[in-house]
């Protein structure tokens, strides 16, 4: 199948055609500003379907709106026939083609003539009136005001914010491009409307907020919930912004005659990952908890680690090493410890089922032998 994608440099495109490749979709007319008519012609005789993604939001004249959404709509509908072809074409529209400023209504000339072609020809499109779309490689004041703030926030830059309350219909770039790879298949004659789901509504507020959290995980650690919905897909975009040189930072440990101590990564309701270093001949621990779970793995060295039930003499022991990725639970009302029994340096990764709250630890020091 060959595809044409119009303003293929963009921020939908970019997203698009890193999908299209992985889809193992190779045939792509790339269309953008440089692009010439004769090349726009040519790729119009060989397509097969058009992703037509090109528009203009921002421009320096009013003009440019109608040149750049509805006329070059009508000059590729106008090259389609010309060639006695009838290709499918998606189309990316606005929300604002339902408004009566110049940019939405050249978005609704573009929409009447894509119905047109379609209803003429009788060849199927698919009209997108996409709301405000965020994600990766999206372009700071320009495609949204995500964009803009990721990029600000990761640059100590201030954020604009006339009203927190405003609530704004937002969808990801990556359920938006799925949307579009899933209507390549689509074999049943269309003509029609479609949305992106899930549309996210949250106020600018709320988006300033996590951003925010975002920004001071690094010092304090504390990750938000990240894991699924709006907050799995901003934290992506939130990172796509930073620096070049800023993609990694420094832990603050602590550091004593046993080893090293680090925190790595705090979460508001699963626990927190820490790593410990300790030196040969070196025991660590000889407490028990009450309610904390703590889950231990050795990933570099050799080590001993004892329990016993404090209400018991039975010590029961693990010798663990890298040479075999085990994970031992260390069981509430069990003191434990660790020995580092090999000749070199081990290195221990611990997640714990809560963050380490220094006014009630729950770590109760009692030896295990």
């Amino acid at each position: 199948m060959n595809i044409l994608i119009t303003g293929s440099e963009g921020f939908i495109a970019k997203n698009l055609i890193e999908l299209l490749k992985r889809a193992n979709y190779t045939d792509l007319f790339l269309f953008h500003r440089e692009t010439t008519d004769l090349e726009l012609e040519t790729f119009i005789q060989h397509s097969d379907f058009i992703f037509h993604l090109a528009g203009v939001n921002r421009p320096e004249t009013v003009n440019e709106f109608y040149e750049g959404n509805s006329d070059l709509t009508q000059k590729i509908i106008t090259l389609i026939e010309k060639h006695n072809r009838k290709i499918p074409i998606l189309f990316t529209s606005s929300t604002q083609a339902v408004t009566d400023n110049d940019y939405g209504k050249s978005k609704h000339t573009a929409e009447v003539f894509i119905q047109n072609y379609s209803h003429k020809n009788d060849v199927s499109t698919y009209i997108y009136r996409l709301p405000n779309v965020f994600g990766k490689w999206g372009k700071p004041n320009y495609n949204s005001v995500i964009s803009t703030w990721c990029h600000n926030i990761t640059r100590d830059l201030p954020l604009q914010i006339n009203d927190p309350t405003k609530t704004l219909d937002l969808v990801y770039i990556g359920d938006v491009v799925s949307h579009f790879l899933h209507q390549l298949h689509n074999n049943s004659h269309s003509c029609d409307y479609y949305n992106i789901q899930p549309v996210y509504q949250k106020s600018l507020g709320e988006i300033n907020q996590l951003l925010e959290q975002f920004k001071i995980s690094r010092n304090n650690l504390l990750i938000p919930k990240v894991g699924q919905g709006f907050e799995r897909a901003l934290y992506a975009t939130y990172l796509s912004y930073l620096p070049e040189n800023a993609f990694s930072y420094e832990l603050k440990g602590h550091k004593d005659d046993r080893g090293t101590f680090y925190e790595i990564l705090k979460t508001v309701d699963s626990g927190q990952f820490s790593l410990s270093t300790t030196k040969p001949g070196i025991t660590r621990g000889n407490h028990y908890h009450n309610t904390k779970n703590e889950k231990f793995l050795v990933v570099k060295g050799e080590a001993l680690i004892e329990l016993r039930n404090i209400y018991s003499d039975e010590v029961i022991k693990y010798y663990v090493s890298d040479k075999k990725i085990e994970v031992v639970e260390m069981i509430v009302g069990y003191t434990h410890n660790i020995t580092n029994i090999g000749d070199e340096e081990m290195i221990l990764l611990i997640w714990a089922n809560e963050v380490f709250d220094p006014q009630s630890p729950d770590t109760n020091f009692l030896a295990v032998q």
